[in-house]
C-alpha cells in the first residue's frame, strides 16, 4: 500500500470517528477499530475492524490483520476507553481491572503488537488521556487512575521507542460526542468561550501523526478551552 495507515480504536462513534475522519479526508487509509459497528463510515480509504482492545489475543489478531492485509502502520491513534462511575465501595475489582484494561491497558497491547511496524516507519502514536488524570468528580477512581496512567505510559514509550516512534497523548477536556442539548452557561464556563468538538481533538491528532510535529514526542497536549487554568472558588 503506497498511501499511509493509521489504525484508530474507539473508532465507531465520538472522537475515535472524527480522528478516522480528519485523517482520510487528509489522505490516509484509515483502520476503524472497535466492538461497534461504526456510526459512519467516513469518505476515503477506510476499513472497520472488530475488536476488544482489551483482549491481548483480540489486539494480537487485530495487528496480525492489518500487517496481512495493508502491510504497514505508519500511526496508531489509542482512543478506546470506557467509564464506570460507582463509590468506591460498590465499584468491583472486576470492574476496576475492566477499565484499566480498555482505557490503559490496550496502548501498551498495541504498541507492543506493532512496534516493528510502527518502527519500519518511523512511525507515530497518539494516546488519547483525558483532563481527569488532573481532577476528577467524585466515584471516578478507575477512570482518572486509567488517565493519569496513560499519560506516564506516553512518554514512557516515546524514550523507548524513539528515535524511530514518536508518542504523545492528547487529554480532552469536555467534548460535546453525545448530542445532548448545550446550554448558554456550558460554554460560557470555558475561557475559550465554548464547548469542545470533536474537531479540536482531530485536528491535533493528526499533526502529531504528521511531519509537521516531528520534533514532538513524549507530550501531553491539554484540549479543554482552559477549564484546568481556571481558578474557581466557592461561595
Amino acid at each position: 500500500m503506497d498511501r499511509k495507515v493509521a489504525l484508530v480504536t474507539g473508532a465507531a462513534r465520538g472522537i475515535g470517528l472524527g480522528v478516522s475522519a480528519r485523517l482520510a479526508r487528509e489522505g490516509w487509509h484509515v483502520v476503524m477499530a472497535d466492538l461497534d459497528a461504526p456510526q459512519a463510515l467516513p469518505s476515503g480509504s477506510v476499513r472497520a475492524a472488530r475488536a476488544d482492545v482489551a483482549d491481548p489475543a483480540a489486539v494480537e489478531a487485530l495487528v496480525a490483520g492489518l500487517r496481512a492485509g495493508e502491510g504497514r502502520l505508519d500511526a496508531l491513534v489509542s482512543n478506546a476507553g470506557i467509564m464506570i462511575r460507582k463509590p468506591i465501595r460498590a465499584l468491583s475489582v472486576e470492574e476496576w481491572s475492566r477499565v484499566l484494561a480498555t482505557n490503559l491497558g490496550a496502548t501498551f497491547l498495541l504498541v507492543r503488537a506493532a512496534e516493528d511496524l510502527l518502527r519500519a516507519a518511523r512511525g507515530a502514536v497518539v494516546a488519547i488521556a483525558s483532563t481527569r488524570a488532573h481532577q476528577s468528580e467524585p466515584h471516578t477512581e478507575a477512570y482518572a487512575a486509567s488517565k493519569g496512567g496513560l499519560v506516564a505510559l506516553t512518554h514512557a514509550l516515546a524514550i523507548s521507542l524513539g528515535p524511530e516512534v514518536r508518542v504523545n497523548c492528547i487529554s480532552p477536556g469536555w467534548i460535546h460526542t453525545r448530542g445532548e442539548a448545550l446550554r448558554p452557561e456550558d460554554h460560557a464556563q470555558h475561557p475559550a468561550g465554548r464547548v469542545g468538538q470533536v474537531e479540536d481533538v482531530a485536528a491535533l491528532a493528526a499533526w502529531l501523526v504528521g511531519p509537521e510535529s516531528g520534533f514532538v514526542t513524549g507530550a501531553e497536549f491539554i484540549v479543554d478551552g482552559g477549564m484546568t487554568r481556571r481558578m474557581i472558588y466557592a461561595g
